[in-house]
C-alpha cells in the first residue's frame, strides 16, 4: 500500500510539472512565402531560402520572440520554423514563411496556405 501511495504521489507531481509548461494558443491563419534575398530580418540574422524561418505579424512580434520556434501545420503536415523576421503586411495572425518552410507544407503554386501555428513560450 505504501508503494502505491508513493507511486501515486510521483505521478501526481509529474502531472503538475507537465501542466506547468506554457502552451501558446493555436492560431488559424494564412501563410505566404518570401525570399530571403541576403537581407537580415528584423532579428538581425541573414538566412537562406533553404532555412525554415518565419516572419510573424508586427502586432505580435517583439525582440524577445527572435529565434524562438513555432509549429506550423497544414493538411496533416507539421514543421517547426524559427522566428527570424517581422511581417509588417501580415494582417491578423497571418505569417510569412521562407521558401523551404512553405514547400514543406504545400505547393508554391498555391501562393498561400491555410495553416495553424503555435509556439511554446
Amino acid at each position: 500500500m505504501k508503494f502505491f501511495a508513493t507511486a501515486l504521489s510521483a505521478i501526481s507531481l509529474g502531472a503538475v510539472a507537465v501542466s506547468a509548461a506554457p502552451i501558446e494558443k493555436r492560431h488559424s491563419a494564412v501563410a505566404t512565402y518570401f525570399y530571403q534575398g541576403g537581407n537580415p530580418g528584423s532579428c538581425g540574422v541573414t538566412h537562406s531560402d533553404s532555412d525554415y524561418v518565419v516572419a510573424i505579424p508586427a502586432s505580435y512580434h517583439n525582440p524577445d520572440n527572435c529565434f524562438k520556434k513555432i509549429q506550423i501545420s497544414h493538411n496533416g503536415k507539421t514543421i517547426e520554423a524559427t522566428i527570424a523576421d517581422t511581417c509588417p503586411t501580415c494582417p491578423g495572425m497571418n505569417i510569412d514563411l521562407s521558401v523551404a518552410a512553405f514547400q514543406a507544407l504545400g505547393s508554391m503554386d498555391a501562393g498561400e496556405l491555410d495553416v495553424e501555428w503555435a509556439g511554446n513560450w
